[in-house]
C-alpha cells in the first residue's frame, strides 16, 4: 500500500512539472534564443562573464557661457491715472470730450455754469478802470506836492484790493473748468450735461498709457543685482514676441510677509499696443559666467552623499562626484569633478553603474 501511495504522489509531481513547463516555455524561449545568439549567457559582476553593453547618448563638455535667469510675474500699470472731478459745485453746462479718445494736457473737458462769477468779474474790471485813472491823477498831484502821501496811498490800496478781487474771481472761474492735467486717454464719462456736480462727483478717468509701468516682485537675495537701469524682458498673452523694458524704481524695503522686493520697470509702449491691467511674465538675466563647464540637468544624479554624473571612458561608464553652481532651466554649472573634453552620458541614467560597458548611439558636441 505504501509503494502504491508513493507512486501516486510521484506521478502527481511529474504531471505538475510537465504542465508548468508547457505554460512557461513560451516566456522562457526568447531568453534561450538570446543566449544562443551571443554565444554565452550574460553574467553579472563576480560571475566571470562580460556584461551586456548599454546604449547611451554622449555629450562632449566644451567651454560655454551661462547666465542666471530670474522669473517673476507682474502687472502692467499706466504711467499716470486720475479720476477727474470739479473743484467746485454747480450745474454742468458743457462736456467737450469723446469717450475713449486721446486728449492733450490742458484740454477743456467739461464746464460748470459760471455766469454769476463772470458778472462779478465784469463789475470788478469796470471798477479797476476807474480806480486806475484816479490813481494816475493822484500820483501826478503827489509829485507836485498838491496832495498828501496819505491820500495817494488810500487810492493805491484801493486799486490793489480790486486787483486781488479780480484774481480771486478768475481763480473761482477756473474751478468751473475741468481740464486734462496730462496727455492721455479719457475713459467712460460718469455724468451728463445738465446734471448737478459736486467736488465728490467723478466725471471721467484719464489714463496715460504711453509709457507703461511693469510692477513685479523679486526675492530679497537679488536686491543687490537688480538696480535702476537694469534691462529685462516680459511677455503678454496674445503677443508671440517678448517686450523689452528697464527698471526705474525699487521699493526701499523688503516685504516682511513674502520676503520680496517690489520693482517697477518702464516700457515705452509707443504704439499703445498694450493696455494697463494686463498680466505679464517677467524675465531678467542676472549674473553671467564665461567659459565654464555646464551639463544638461537630466544628466545630474542627486544622492544623499552629494551629486554625481557618469562619463564615458574607454568604452565604460565611470562615476564622478561633482560640485555644482549656477542653474538655469536646462543646464547646470559644474565647478568641480569634470574637465573640458569629457564625454558625459545623458541617457539610460538609471541603468548605468560603475564600469558597466557602454556604446554611444549619439554624440553631441556642446558649442
Amino acid at each position: 500500500m505504501a509503494k502504491k501511495k508513493s507512486f501516486k504522489i510521484g506521478s502527481t509531481i511529474i504531471l505538475i512539472v510537465v504542465m508548468a513547463g508547457i505554460i512557461l516555455y513560451p516566456k522562457l524561449k526568447p531568453l534561450f534564443a538570446d543566449q544562443n545568439k551571443s554565444g554565452s549567457p550574460s553574467r553579472g559582476p563576480g560571475m566571470g562573464g562580460e556584461r551586456q553593453a548599454i546604449y547611451a547618448s554622449g555629450y562632449v563638455i566644451k567651454p560655454s557661457d551661462m547666465s542666471e535667469l530670474l522669473y517673476s510675474t507682474g502687472s502692467l500699470l499706466p504711467d499716470e491715472v486720475v479720476d477727474l472731478a470739479f473743484e467746485t459745485s454747480g450745474k454742468v453746462v458743457g462736456i467737450y470730450f469723446s469717450e475713449g479718445r486721446s486728449v492733450k494736457k490742458g484740454a477743456l473737458l467739461a464746464k460748470i455754469n459760471d455766469k454769476p462769477l463772470q458778472a462779478q468779474l465784469l463789475k470788478l474790471q469796470a471798477q479797476k478802470k476807474l480806480v486806475t485813472e484816479r490813481e494816475f491823477r493822484q500820483k501826478q498831484l503827489l509829485e507836485r506836492d498838491a496832495i498828501s502821501r496819505e491820500s495817494y496811498d488810500q487810492v493805491a490800496t484801493e486799486l490793489q484790493t480790486i486787483e486781488a478781487d479780480i484774481m480771486l474771481i478768475e481763480a473761482r472761474i477756473a474751478e468751473t473748468e475741468l481740464r486734462a492735467p496730462f496727455d492721455g486717454t479719457v475713459g467712460l464719462r460718469m455724468i451728463s450735461e445738465g446734471a448737478y456736480a459736486t467736488t465728490q462727483t467723478k466725471i471721467v478717468r484719464l489714463v496715460k498709457t504711453r509709457p507703461l509701468k511693469i510692477e513685479f516682485s523679486i526675492p530679497e537675495r537679488y536686491s543687490g543685482e537688480v538696480t535702476p537701469g537694469f534691462p529685462l524682458t516680459f511677455q503678454v498673452d496674445g503677443f508671440p514676441e517678448p517686450f523689452e523694458a528697464k527698471v526705474y524704481a525699487i521699493a526701499p524695503q523688503v516685504d516682511i510677509n513674502t520676503r520680496t522686493i517690489v520693482v517697477r520697470a518702464m516700457y515705452a509702449n509707443k504704439n499703445e499696443e498694450l493696455k494697463p491691467g494686463r498680466f505679464a511674465s517677467v524675465r531678467a538675466r542676472l549674473s553671467e559666467i564665461k567659459n565654464t563647464a555646464s551639463i544638461p540637468t537630466q544628466a545630474l544624479i542627486a544622492e544623499m552623499s552629494g551629486e554625481k554624473v557618469f562619463i564615458y571612458k574607454n568604452g565604460r561608464a565611470k562615476e564622478v562626484k561633482v560640485g555644482t553652481g549656477l542653474r538655469t532651466e536646462s543646464h547646470i554649472q559644474i565647478r568641480t569633478g569634470l574637465s573640458f573634453g569629457d564625454t558625459l552620458l545623458t541617457t539610460a541614467i538609471l541603468q548605468l553603474r560603475e564600469d558597466v560597458p557602454v556604446r554611444l548611439d549619439t554624440l553631441i558636441v556642446n558649442h
